[in-house]
């Protein structure tokens, strides 16, 4: 006997749960947002899969720089000493100036340092040493060291090239490279962060537990990370 022989009316149908999106607005909860953040995952990872492959197989090579190395990355280095022109440099950034263009070396981005004389002890004789110049260049895959001393009519120059291991560690460490690579390295640091966000938002496909325990689990995570940077 059903409750309309009673003159009862049926009780209204349970409704099914939206799938718990307790924490978002409506417009939020469909799966076009779902499908949004899939696309923007994808996307992103496909650009990270180029610079990664770079960066992981070089972070391989840098992390057994010191123990259990790896033999690969090499750099080859000899010494000369080169007779200074007629006039001599004036100063470091001449002397610089002047390797770069007997070196075929571009010389925008040297480094110079002048040590002044000073007087020495020398077999308990004082003696006035003269002025050091060091000058370096260096790109990611050469580099020039030079070293002169006031007065002598040569320069000693150590010269080293990379093979293509060492040219590539040397990417990664960004060594003499300009605004526009560090930038481009940064998109692949932002795209990582992104990754994670939409990987734990798709993990949790917008649920509100989910979400909780994402959310419970992230911050438990960056406490822990303030507590280890706090006790260091």
């Amino acid at each position: 006997m059903g409750a309309a022989e009673f003159g009862l009316s049926a009780p209204p149908p349970r409704v099914k749960p939206s799938g718990g999106y307790l924490f978002l607005p409506r417009r939020l909860a469909r799966g076009a947002f779902l499908k949004w953040l899939r696309r923007v995952h994808a996307w992103i990872g496909l650009w990270g899969a180029a610079l990664g492959l770079l960066f992981g197989t070089t972070g391989i090579l840098l992390n057994h720089r010191e123990m259990m190395k790896i033999p690969v990355a090499r750099m080859e280095q000899n010494m000369v000493q080169l007779p200074l022109p007629e006039p001599r440099p004036a100063d470091p950034e001449a002397l610089a100036e002047w390797l770069g263009q007997t070196l075929n070396f571009a010389s925008g981005r040297s480094k110079s340092t002048l040590e002044p004389g000073k007087t020495v002890i020398w077999n308990g004789v004082a003696v006035q040493q003269p002025a050091r110049w060091q000058v370096a260049l260096r790109t990611p895959q050469r580099f020039v060291q030079a070293e002169y001393w006031e007065g002598n009519a040569f320069v000693t120059v150590k010269r080293g090239e990379a093979n293509f291991f060492a040219l590539l560690n040397n990417l990664h460490r960004g060594v003499s490279l300009g605004a526009g690579w560090i930038l481009l390295v940064d998109t692949l640091a932002g795209g990582l962060v992104v990754l994670s966000l939409t990987g734990v938002l798709l993990w949790t496909r917008l649920h509100g537990r989910r979400l909780a325990a994402a959310g419970l689990g992230l911050s438990s995570l960056g406490l822990g990370l303030w507590f280890a940077w706090q006790a260091l």
